[in-house]
């Protein structure tokens, strides 16, 4: 609609990416504080409970609290961009399949968890790995043969192109999707720890797709210029709105969870910018809180069937921190601040190419 305006009207002050962006992380954020309550209380009314895991501790106390609280962030969300960002534009368009697209697997693994009561009873692993490997197919085609985007892969401290994947990048995109999609699900373990990181990351990431689509800023950094992507960072600035208005009540004591359609569709949104800026590597220092809780289980799992040993008390690493007595806030507070030193290293090195 913004966009709109300044293309009928005039309206010079919209043509700006930062002003749109502005005004859809207030959009977002105000409209997810205004309908979280509300859902909650429906939720509440028909029993969309978090289904707790038996064997994680000290969890007992959560087992009442409404779940799929990320549905609401995504309209929200979705709400804030039509109103906000050029409708037209391949980018958002690319950006908004992969937002609905992982909220809808996250939301059909959240029911069917929610309908036997269960944590261990949504989608199988197989089947939840195959439907996000859809919807990552699904954005990638549109992006090299819809949108056009060049195919080629950069490094972190390279000024040009390692090498050009060709519709290999297809493949190689899905597993960024997978990776970090079911990373920041395995993250979604304690109340806002996924949620600020998510938040951080979002935010480094809207200012690397913004300086990526900006042709003297890209060139100044010697970073890849790729007309279009900038108005992306809408997106990204319109989902950080609705989280932090979701932070509101997720925040320790969490009064609603974000479930797997909240999680899988923040993953699947920030992968999808990392994608578009170029940053694929680089997201090992944007997410780097995603990657340890991974990496715990990997050690974990791995460790236990070759040595029959554990690595850590409880995998993801947060419950080992909760099996060492560990306060649950405290845990929270000390991840944020991983996430937002690792943010801050991570546009660092953008400049040292």
């Amino acid at each position: 609609m913004l966009y709109g305006f300044y293309e009928l009207l005039n309206i010079n002050l919209f043509q700006y990416i930062s002003v749109r962006a502005g005004f859809g992380f207030f959009i977002a954020f105000i409209l997810t504080l205004i309908m979280l309550p509300r859902f909650m209380a429906w939720a509440i009314a028909k029993k969309a409970q978090q289904p707790i895991n038996k064997y994680v501790p000290n969890h007992a106390s959560k087992a009442n609290t409404p779940t799929m609280g990320g549905a609401i962030f995504v309209i929200s969300t979705l709400i804030a961009i039509l109103l906000t960002a050029n409708l037209l534009n391949p980018y958002i368009i690319a950006g908004v399949i992969t937002l609905i697209g992982f909220a809808l697997v996250g939301f059909q693994d959240d029911l069917g968890k929610i309908l036997t009561g269960d944590n261990l009873k949504g989608l199988s692993s197989k089947g939840k790995l195959g439907l996000q490997a859809i919807v990552g197919v699904a954005v990638a085609v549109f992006l090299i043969h819809f949108a056009e985007f060049p195919t080629t892969i950069y490094l972190p401290f390279f000024k040009e192109p390692i090498f050009d994947m060709g519709d290999y990048a297809i493949i190689f995109w899905v597993i960024v999707f997978l990776a970090t999609t079911n990373a920041v699900n395995l993250t979604d373990g304690l109340d806002g720890l996924a949620t600020v990181p998510s938040i951080i990351s979002l935010a480094t990431l809207g200012i690397i797709v913004y300086l990526t689509g900006h042709a003297i800023f890209s060139g100044y950094l010697y970073m890849p210029n790729i007309k279009g992507v900038g108005e992306v960072s809408i997106l990204a600035s319109s989902l950080s709105g609705a989280l932090l208005g979701f932070l509101w009540y997720n925040c320790y004591p969490a009064e609603v969870f974000m479930g797997d359609t909240g999680s899988l569709a923040i993953g699947g949104v920030i992968a999808y910018m990392a994608i578009i800026g170029k940053s694929e590597a680089l997201l090992v220092l944007i997410g780097l809180i995603f990657v340890l809780e991974t990496v715990s289980v990997i050690l974990q799992i791995g460790s236990f069937k070759l040595r029959k040993k554990r690595v850590f008390l409880m995998a993801p690493i947060h419950h080992h921190f909760e099996m060492k007595k560990w306060a649950e806030n405290k845990i929270i507070v000390r991840f944020w601040m991983v996430a937002f030193l690792s943010n801050i290293i991570a546009l660092i090195s953008l400049k040292i190419r």
